[in-house]
């Protein structure tokens, strides 16, 4: 990508160090790294504007904050499947079953829900039914 100034420093970034490593994620310190070696780097008779640069900054923050609170959701949704009942398949899709939530762990990040002894990934939930409970019995009490 070229901006005004040149090559864009944070597009060619970006995309030199996802080619090397797709695992590897940018953080808000990169990202301020980044912002920083692009304003010295700038034309200085030509600069680029300090609204382009707290633009870009707004929305890496608003990205940031838009992943974390995705991953919080994951981590609720799983959370509430403790106790339920849900079917599952497994990676290859080959086979499914079903049992009870148990626990919840944490792998990478990401909520992996226990059923049957087994870890799944939220992907992996097909259906979840209400937990069945026997039927219950009720008493009554007489007063003299």
């Amino acid at each position: 990508m070229v901006g005004k100034n040149g090559p864009d420093i944070m597009s060619t970034a970006i995309s030199s160090s996802s080619s090397t490593n797709p695992n590897q994620t940018l953080s808000q310190a990169n990202f301020l790294q980044l912002l920083t070696t692009q304003m010295a780097d700038q034309d200085p008779l030509d600069p680029q504007s300090d609204t382009a640069f707290a633009a870009q900054l707004a929305q890496f923050s608003a990205l940031q904050q838009s992943q974390d609170m995705a991953q919080d959701l994951s981590i609720l949704q799983a959370n509430s499947m403790i106790g339920e009942t849900v079917n599952v398949t497994s990676a290859d899709g080959s086979t499914s079953s079903s049992g009870t939530v148990s626990s919840v762990l944490m792998n990478s990040g990401a909520p992996e829900v226990m059923v049957n002894g087994q870890a799944y990934n939220l992907s992996q939930v097909t259906a979840i039914s209400p937990p069945t409970t026997p039927a219950s019995t009720s008493t009554t009490q007489t007063s003299s």
